[in-house]
């Protein structure tokens, strides 16, 4: 009964537990609705669409849709680990909000790069699905040669330009609109 008591604030007086519920209620319900935005169960896919619910990722979506890859690789066969699901989702989580962070502030460069732990994870991939085809060749990423696939396989599979002025006429999947139905003007109704 006293967690009871906890929860329903009964400790507060009326007005700041209404504040409290009101408050949280709001959060929520503000939570809910970037959640939605954003489409954030999209993210737990493999859907090569979700990587483009953000636009600075127009570029290396229109490129991959080009590219040899995309007829047997999406997104996350090339950019996530793969050796469990939970180090798959943690990856993907941690790389998520950090372009979620710096999409929001404005931080994204002009040029896309992989940062060193990708770049790890992208070479793993490569030697994991050519396997067959490389060999011995195949080394870590920290060889003594320091190379990986990617130094001599510049094109794979976005090519060497990746600016935002790359691709300026691709055709992408557009985005929904943000605001709810109810919202919207008749005329904009889709």
């Amino acid at each position: 009964m006293r967690l009871w008591r906890i929860v329903r604030l009964e400790f507060l007086s009326p007005g700041m537990r209404l504040a409290c519920f009101g408050s949280t209620g709001a959060l929520l319900g503000m939570g809910a609705y970037v959640a939605s935005i954003s489409q954030a169960a999209s993210y737990l896919s493999d859907d090569p669409k979700a990587c483009v619910n953000c636009h600075i990722m127009t570029p290396e979506y229109a490129t991959w849709q080009h590219s040899s890859h995309a007829r047997v690789a999406n997104c996350n066969d090339c950019h996530v680990p793969h050796e469990n699901l939970v180090r798959k989702y943690f990856f993907k989580a941690k790389d998520g909000a950090r372009h979620s962070f710096m999409f929001t502030f404005g931080l994204e460069p002009q040029v896309i790069e992989a940062h060193p732990e990708s770049r790890e994870v992208i070479q793993a991939n490569c030697v994991r699905c050519h396997s067959t085809v490389i060999g011995d060749v195949a080394r870590p990423i920290h060889s003594a040669s320091g190379r990986s696939c990617t130094d001599c396989h510049r094109e794979v599979p976005h090519g060497r330009v990746h600016s935002l002025s790359s691709t300026p006429n691709a055709a992408v999947p557009p985005l929904d609109p943000v605001l709810p139905g109810f919202l919207r003007p008749k005329d904009a109704q889709p």
